[in-house]
């Protein structure tokens, strides 16, 4: 049986750690867990129960009521809210928007990092969000800093969002994009930064498949050096 591993990949908004964690959890046989879905759907609940994403007050005293929950079917994520199956919902604009504002309460926090390390606790796995490395798992196998420039990152989440139909400017989205980096470093509650034992990898000149391969290249050399 293999000995349990961890990686953490964290990065800004857009630099493709969903799909690079997911691809490297296959390729390695260990579980994903996309952390920024469980924010959303944090999000998504303040947005359908009319509480106001500037006012930090009530998301603190409402968080303990949004029932997330993650579970795996078919081999994927699926993100549950209050037993819903959210998965699809929690990626628009606007729930990405409200995922920045309530990940900055540290009571929020709080109950998401309990449920990420209890799910982590003696598997294989493969973790991505914004403060991963620096706080949900500082232990982890291997760190990575997946980043990309903003036009790039833009136009991807772009891309995405015209795939799903959502004929979303782009303009706009680079602006949101930009304005969530922002808000991610200067939060309070583990904002976003590159751990110090992080790898930092640019994405914006590689395809997903070479992020990859040179990932699980790095997690190899390291898993030959306890030999």
């Amino acid at each position: 049986m293999q000995e349990p591993f961890s990686i953490a990949i964290d990065g800004p908004s857009g630099a493709g750690k969903s799909s690079v964690a997911r691809a490297v959890a296959r390729e390695l046989g260990a579980m994903y867990l996309d952390t920024g879905a469980m924010y959303r759907a944090v999000g998504l609940y303040m947005i359908k129960h009319g509480i106001p994403l500037d006012d930090t007050r009530q998301i603190a005293e409402n968080c303990r009521f949004a029932d997330v929950s993650v579970r795996y079917e078919g081999g994927r994520q699926k993100i549950y809210l209050a037993g819903e199956d959210v998965s699809e919902a929690i990626r628009t604009a606007q729930a990405s928007l409200a995922a920045s504002s309530v990940s900055v309460v540290p009571e929020v926090r709080r109950r998401m990092v309990d449920l990420q390390r209890e799910i982590a606790r003696g598997h294989c796995v493969v973790m991505d969000g914004r403060d991963i490395g620096t706080h949900v798992l500082p232990d982890a196998t291997l760190k990575i800093f997946l980043t990309a420039s903003a036009p790039v990152r833009a136009r991807r989440r772009h891309s995405e969002l015209l795939a799903k139909g959502m004929n979303e400017p782009y303009e706009k989205v680079l602006r949101e994009l930009i304005q969530r980096d922002e808000t991610d470093t200067r939060r309070s509650a583990s904002p976003l930064r590159k751990a110090e034992d992080a790898v930092e990898v640019d994405s914006s000149e590689l395809s997903l498949s070479e992020v990859v391969e040179k990932i699980v290249s790095l997690f190899r050399a390291i898993e030959r050096g306890k030999k």
